[in-house]
């Protein structure tokens, strides 16, 4: 299995993951970076944070990046009503 890396944009910081995690392919990293941006959205800071300028990472074991999740991908907008 491929090992993928999750590199956390937040403004000019960065929280980079020295672990990585083992997974099937570039689409599970996709949904595991969608869960990680809801996670993180959904958590309280002391700061506020411009979710709208804040992205994730995913580079592979080879230090490619394999894609790039805006955090507003992860949000989801309820239906409207007509």
């Amino acid at each position: 299995m491929p090992r993928y890396f999750f590199n956390v944009h937040i403004g000019t910081d960065v929280i980079e993951d020295p672990e990585g995690q083992d997974l099937r392919d570039a689409d599970q990293a996709w949904e595991l970076a969608k869960a990680m941006a809801k996670g993180l959205m959904s958590t309280s800071f002391e700061k506020p944070i411009n979710w709208a300028v804040s992205h994730i990472t995913v580079r592979d074991d080879l230090d490619e990046i394999v894609l790039e999740f805006p955090f507003i991908e992860a949000i989801e907008l309820g239906e409207r009503s007509h």
